[in-house]
């Protein structure tokens, strides 16, 4: 399956530049079975894995799906917590010569139906039963929908009797494949084309409350990868850990798809509690682990201090804002790094800071540009780059960015353009050679002609000793155009007063007319489904009916 976007001419440049290569996932997992054959590569709380068993179980189970009739670039939609045969699978997939979407363990009929349908999935990968909710029940049911949906494979050891036809045990299918013996050539004319192929689609939240299905090559996801592993300074003797899902970027990126490159070892969490998260990282001397902010929050509220936890060098933290204030006490209490960095599922990794970088730059900033992407700051009408040191509107382009999304050249259109220059719609400027993120162009507000930028306030207010959390948002004004509002969610057992806020604000040398001049003080912010953002859009609304209603 060719991608819907990628031109000849942008390929030849990608390759090129050196930014591109001719690897797949699949070669790093051979070459540490050659090189370190005996080291530990995946670890659940069931399975210990080495690198070479990885690959002979990989092997076994691409060619059971090949034995089976499953033709090359079928879809298969993998529905897995975190867990070691939830990444074989993902790796067997393109070793077979299939097209893989890893899904989170949480969503249901409706996004499932949507997929199933929209990809003419051949077959799934399933929990039979977890977190009490049964799996192939719902399954069942798509199934007798979508005929093409052919084969249920479970990740338990048992079939149950009352399973489909089709429905098979993929530990066992894998287990007893890897006696026999593997003819290396059936694969070889299995292999993606690592530039030429879809090898995998991801998802993205659409507007509609249904995903959206991003297409992705080997070469783009390899080379970020490669990019990660660089500034993250991963190596073989670093051990991962997935404590978000893996299905997921804020697990996915470090344990996935950056620690094969490296050689290093990936530990898996497969369910959630701050207790048993700070035992797996002190019992299997993790280096690195990948977050949500919840998961920070509710290990803080822990007792750190019963766990060994010197073995930590870094925490990737991602898929929402990670407040100041808690990346501090983060860093305090797990004596590790935390690093920030831009990027995006529909549009590609665009920036990250590197695990030495001072704690300002880390904290305020999302990094340097990542090896090839580049840069244009636009004026707010999209037709003029902006003077260099100046405020704008980001552009950019590279070889970390996507094919597009599924089979829509339209919907792909709205996004990228011919050459591939996309945004995020972020405002940022650049300095100290990195980006700053002052807001979203939709969420500037502009008050009286001048220009105010959410991102800066809430950083400096985030800084503020009471206060737990910030989000800057603007409302109409008759005088003014809009003026500027903040909510803020004081930290436990402290109040906060706007006469706080607007002294400590004048502290900070922020210029008069960018001072909020509203303050609402809130126990939590509206977010953006379970992405953990906060949802500005209702914020708005609730302060437009506030100020409505004073109005009488």
């Amino acid at each position: 399956m060719k991608p819907i976007r990628y031109t000849k001419e942008m390929v030849d440049e990608f390759l090129r530049d050196g930014y591109w290569t001719n690897e797949t996932f699949y070669d790093f997992y051979d070459r540490n079975a050659r090189e370190y054959g005996d080291k530990e590569a995946l670890v659940d709380a069931r399975y210990r894995v080495t690198w070479a068993e990885a690959k002979r179980l990989v092997d076994a189970m691409a060619l059971s799906w090949v034995e089976m009739g499953i033709p090359k670039f079928a879809r298969v939609i993998i529905q897995s917590p975190n867990s070691v045969y939830g990444f074989l699978a993902r790796i067997a997939c393109e070793r077979a010569g299939l097209i893989s979407l890893t899904v989170y363990p949480y969503l249901r009929q409706k996004e499932l139906e949507y997929m199933v349908e929209r990809t003419e999935a051949t077959a799934v990968i399933i929990p039979n039963v977890y977190r009490k909710f049964d799996y192939l029940e719902m399954y069942k049911g798509l199934q007798q929908r979508f005929p093409h949906l052919k084969y249920i494979f479970l990740f338990d050891d048992e079939v149950p009797d009352s399973a489909p036809e089709g429905t098979y045990s993929l530990t066992k299918l894998a287990q007893e494949r890897s006696k026999l013996p593997v003819d290396e050539s059936v694969l070889a004319e299995r292999r993606l084309d690592p530039i030429w192929n879809v090898a995998l689609l991801t998802t993205t939240s659409g507007t509609t409350g249904l995903p959206k299905l991003v297409e992705w090559p080997c070469a783009p996801r390899v080379c970020t990868s490669k990019g990660r592993v660089d500034i993250w300074g991963l190596n073989k003797d670093d051990i991962t850990m997935a404590i978000a899902p893996h299905a997921g970027g804020a697990a996915g990126t470090l344990t996935y798809f950056a620690a094969p490159l490296a050689g290093a070892k990936t530990v898996m969490l497969e369910e959630f509690t701050p207790e048993g998260a700070l035992a797996l990282i002190e019992k299997e001397k993790a280096t690195a682990i990948g977050v949500v902010p919840t998961h920070l929050v509710r290990m803080l509220e822990a007792d750190t201090s019963k766990y060994d936890l010197s073995s930590l060098r870094f925490i990737r933290s991602a898929g929402g804002y990670l407040s100041p204030q808690v990346a501090e006490e983060a860093e305090e209490a797990f004596g590790a790094a935390i690093t920030s960095d831009l990027g995006t599922q529909d549009m590609g990794s665009v920036s990250g800071c590197r695990v030495e970088d001072p704690k300002e730059l880390r904290r305020r900033t999302v990094g340097r540009m990542l090896p090839g992407n580049k840069v244009r700051l636009m004026d707010e009408d999209k037709t003029h780059e902006v003077p260099e040191g100046e405020p704008g509107i980001l552009y950019f382009r590279g070889p970390h960015a996507p094919a597009g999304y599924y089979r829509d050249e339209e919907l792909t259109a709205t996004v990228f353009d011919p050459d591939g220059w996309t945004t995020t719609g972020d405002i940022v400027k650049f300095d100290q050679g990195c980006l700053w993120i002052l807001g979203r162009a939709k969420d500037m507000i502009i008050r009286g002609g001048q220009n105010i930028y959410p991102a800066e306030i809430e950083g400096l207010l985030n800084e503020h000793p009471k206060v737990a959390s910030v989000a800057i948002v603007g409302y109409p004004d008759r005088e003014m155009g809009e003026r500027c509002c903040a909510y803020v969610i004081p930290k436990a057992g402290q109040t906060f007063t706007f006469e706080e806020m607007v002294q400590f604000l004048k502290g900070k040398q922020l210029a008069m007319f960018k001072l909020p001049e509203r303050l609402e003080v809130v126990d939590e912010f509206p977010a953006v489904g379970d992405s953990g953002k906060v949802n500005k859009e209702t914020l708005k609304k609730d302060i437009k009916d506030r100020i409505e209603a004073e109005k009488g």
